[in-house]
């Protein structure tokens, strides 16, 4: 008896579009923007913008690598079974080598047109989403998110190298606070859709530790971004502005994390605490990260000391 092979359909610019993930492209482009209009000195806006777009290539290949990697994995959960690779849109090495070809490219392009510091730690932050978290946190470890939030933190320094072309205290705070912000910002969707990592088998916190624990953790993890956020204006590196507006998002955040740490859920629960803290995770990204960046430019005007 003859076995029917599957035929693929046809790939369209917009799958290779969609492997770059671009909702998740979208902020790693915002805050790679906003390290670099935030950080001291000035760029030739053609080298800014080269900067920019190869922050997004970057991370875009690193997208396509991680969906090249978790194929079947994305075919076991109804979150990602539209993507291309398991819907069948797109076979797998075409994947692969638009991943490689895009990540390659953002490197060096940043590196002959900017400056090698900043090409090396896009390099750096590829290697760690589409390897460390990809490869091996994932699925081994219920801290993948925590250690692996470090792929998605480097983005504003980045930017800020980019320009300043050396590291200090600054870009480092704007890393950490993409880092705390990490866990609980994935954990709160993690509970609504663990039934999805359950399934394919990845150690969510959710999964392995239990809602309980994953609860308290985000409410820990809330807790410990209110003093990290507004490092930056406790070091001097920020004005009054970007100060105000990190506690007061930061306290709505903390203040949203309490009703996700102090329940408990039924069977047709409709988990709308933790939807409503992950919707405001991210508004809360964009809103610190804007205010850093107004805060600089109204002190370049002189209009705030």
């Amino acid at each position: 008896m003859t076995q029917t092979v599957p035929t693929q359909l046809p790939t369209e610019w917009r799958d290779f579009f969609a492997l770059t993930k671009p909702r998740v492209m979208s902020l790693v482009i915002f805050t790679g923007l906003c390290g670099l209009l935030a950080a001291p000195g000035h760029i030739n806006p053609i080298l800014g913008f080269t900067a920019i777009l190869c922050i997004a290539l970057g991370a875009g290949g690193a997208a396509a690598l991680n969906q090249w990697w978790e194929a079947d994995i994305d075919a076991g959960m109804k979150r990602t079974a539209a993507r291309p690779l398991p819907a069948g849109r797109m076979n797998r090495t075409d994947a692969r080598d638009f991943g490689v070809l895009i990540s390659a490219a953002s490197v060096m392009i940043m590196g002959l047109a900017v400056n090698w510091l900043s090409a090396t730690i896009l390099a750096l932050s590829i290697f760690y989403y589409a390897v460390i978290y990809t490869v091996w946190l994932k699925p081994r470890t219920p801290q993948n998110i925590v250690i692996g939030g470090g792929a998605g933190a480097f983005p504003p320094m980045i930017g800020w190298v980019a320009v300043t072309g050396d590291i200090t205290l600054m870009p480092v705070l704007l890393f950490l606070i993409i880092f705390m912000w990490t866990p609980p910002h994935f954990w709160a969707l993690a509970l609504f859709v663990k039934t999805d990592y359950a399934n394919v088998g990845i150690p969510m916190m959710p999964v392995v530790r239990g809602e309980t624990s994953t609860r308290h953790q985000i409410l820990a993890y809330a807790v410990l971004l209110v003093p990290v956020a507004a490092a930056p204006w406790f070091i001097g590196g920020t004005g009054y502005i970007y100060g105000v507006a990190s506690l007061a998002l930061s306290l709505a955040f903390l203040a949203l994390s309490f009703p996700v740490a102090f329940r408990h859920t039924g069977e047709n629960d409709t988990m709308k605490p933790e939807k409503r803290l992950f919707a405001f995770s991210i508004i809360y990204l964009f809103a610190l990260f804007a205010a850093l960046v107004a805060d600089r430019v109204l002190a370049n005007l002189g209009w705030i000391a």
